[in-house]
């Protein structure tokens, strides 16, 4: 039964991380267990503990328990977010170039992200949950805010999700709508956000986690800025479809006395992390970047330009003086030869993974005070300022005169493909309109395309958020795909909108999925709409 399966999958996985971690890097967690107490593994959390770098590291997925594989983050994301969100594009022709890059959604890929989240990830949370809820409820709370993180980003990929029944059945427990599961979660940061700070006031300075914690050093006065920044985060993206329950959420995010991340970022490293992308893209040679970021970054003249991407090697492109240039998605690819001396992008294996930036949290600001929304902490346009601000601090830049620029996005160039297939060229005309430069007398919908912009620039690389921001918004505009071999299921105007479910949740759990398709609201394809997308 399902759930049994992935109980068995997360429990090799977790003593892996408990017992042998990489070669090198786990050693604080290569205990003997056979030479310590009980007592003494609760004394300092190790049995709770444990569990963290797994769950942290699973969010933006590397198999470091051991192995070091990359591979699974590939088709879990970015063959799929990572593309459909314009930040990247693979040269390499898979599948006889049939696949994701032209919407022939590839099950075998797609499913992936569904069973390793809830084949490793929720089995941790899950033993966490169990083994510290009555004893010791801080430890759960930081679970819980890392289970939110997870799951909503499950959720934006394919829509209901097992949530609040998961684990109540031996297939796993009932669907949850997104409603649903989205309501789910601003109760479970409810219930972490007041552990944790009737925590520090018991006990001011103790962090149990600081041996395990990979994003704050089990500082749990971050953890709670975290919590108050992803509620915003959700609170913003169900605004369309629910407005008076995101603007209460996102007011809440901000009255809680702690605030949002400010001067501190979301991100994953250490013990052993190894940024997956380094290995996609600078050593294998199979993730480039998109035409789309190239198209903004390029027309902007933005100085984040070469601390993302690294500059071209090809010869062609270096003989007319292009020094960074990107795929278009969807295209007619034949070899990946022809676009592999393209830019890759710019990261090492120690690269922090990246969850959620300060910048991110003012851009969702500045949107919150764009609708009106109480206690963002000042106007649309300063909070905008701050963002860009953060962003460009993130990097070790000055800002400049980068907010006063009137540059707009420059047409996409592919002198790789002049005619393609069907004699369809891969260029693309100038699609994004706005400018740097804020503009107090422009519309609302001016407004929000630059904060989304320059929120869509600053989020990079993680294009799981910049896909369900252009799902969500339509910003930035994003170039349709040349070749559509979705068999007319996904509309090459309007893009993919989610994934199909697993196909071993379709087999496994024959009735959750049927209920699944029937809270989904629409056929189990990629052009069938989430709850919150409703834009039109």
């Amino acid at each position: 039964m399902r759930k049994n399966i992935f109980r068995k999958i997360g429990i090799l996985a977790i003593s892996a991380t408990l017992a042998f971690g990489c070669t090198d890097k786990f050693e604080d967690f290569n205990i003997d267990k056979s030479k310590v107490t009980d007592e003494q593994l609760k004394a300092d959390y190790y049995f709770l503990g444990g569990y963290f770098p797994q769950m942290q590291q699973m969010i933006y997925c590397n198999f470091n328990w051991g192995w070091g594989i990359n591979w699974p983050f590939q088709i879990m994301q970015n063959l799929s977010a990572d593309i459909f969100s314009g930040y990247m594009m693979t040269p390499t022709p898979f599948a006889s170039n049939v696949n994701n890059t032209n919407y022939a959604l590839v099950d075998g890929w797609n499913g992936s992200n569904w069973d390793y989240t809830y084949g490793y990830f929720m089995t941790a949370s899950g033993e966490v949950e169990r083994l510290a809820a009555e004893e010791y409820p801080q430890i759960n709370a930081a679970s819980k805010i890392l289970r939110v993180t997870a799951m909503h980003r499950i959720s934006d990929m394919y829509g209901p999700i097992i949530y609040t029944g998961y684990g109540d059945s031996q297939t796993g427990g009932d669907f949850d709508s997104q409603e649903e599961a989205y309501y789910a979660f601003f109760e479970d940061l409810d219930y972490a956000v007041e552990e944790l700070d009737k925590y520090i006031t018991e006990n001011p300075g103790v962090m149990p986690l600081e041996r395990y914690d990979l994003m704050f050093g089990g500082d749990f006065t971050q953890w709670i800025k975290f919590a108050n920044s992803l509620r915003l985060r959700l609170a913003i993206r169900i605004s369309n479809i629910d407005p008076n329950k995101a603007k209460l959420e996102g007011e809440k995010a901000l009255q809680n006395p702690y605030g949002v991340l400010e001067a501190m970022d979301a991100t994953v490293s250490g013990k052993g992390y190894n940024h997956p992308l380094f290995a996609l893209s600078v050593q294998w040679g199979d993730i480039k970047m998109g035409g789309a970021i190239e198209s903004i970054m390029t027309g902007y003249e933005d100085p984040r330009l070469e601390k993302y991407f690294l500059p071209v090697t090809d010869a062609e492109l270096q003989e007319q003086n292009i020094k960074y240039k990107g795929i278009r998605q969807g295209i007619d690819l034949v070899d990946k030869a022809v676009y592999v001396d393209h830019s890759s992008l710019n990261f090492t294996s120690g690269t922090p993974a990246q969850l959620m930036t300060a910048a991110e949290v003012y851009f969702l600001r500045a949107e919150g005070a764009l609708r009106s929304w109480a206690n963002m902490g000042g106007t649309a346009a300063d909070l905008y300022q701050k963002g860009v601000e953060a962003s460009f601090t993130q990097y070790g830049l000055g800002v400049g005169d980068y907010l006063m620029s009137d540059n707009k996005a420059a047409a996409f160039t592919d002198i790789k493909n002049t005619t393609g297939v069907n004699n369809i060229a891969a260029d693309a005309p100038e699609l994004n309109n706005v400018s740097p430069k804020w503009e107090d007398a422009a519309d609302f919908e001016i407004k929000l395309q630059k904060i989304i912009t320059q929120k869509y620039i600053a989020m990079f690389p993680e294009g799981m958020e910049a896909w369900a921001e252009y799902r969500r918004t339509g910003y930035p505009i994003l170039m349709p795909v040349v070749i559509n071999n979705s068999q007319g299921k996904i509309d090459t105007d309007k893009q993919v909108r989610r994934l199909n479910f697993s196909v071993t949740e379709k087999s496994i759990n024959p009735d959750g999925y049927a209920e699944a398709v029937q809270l989904l609201g629409g056929e189990d394809t990629g052009g069938t709409p989430l709850w919150w997308d409703v834009r039109p």
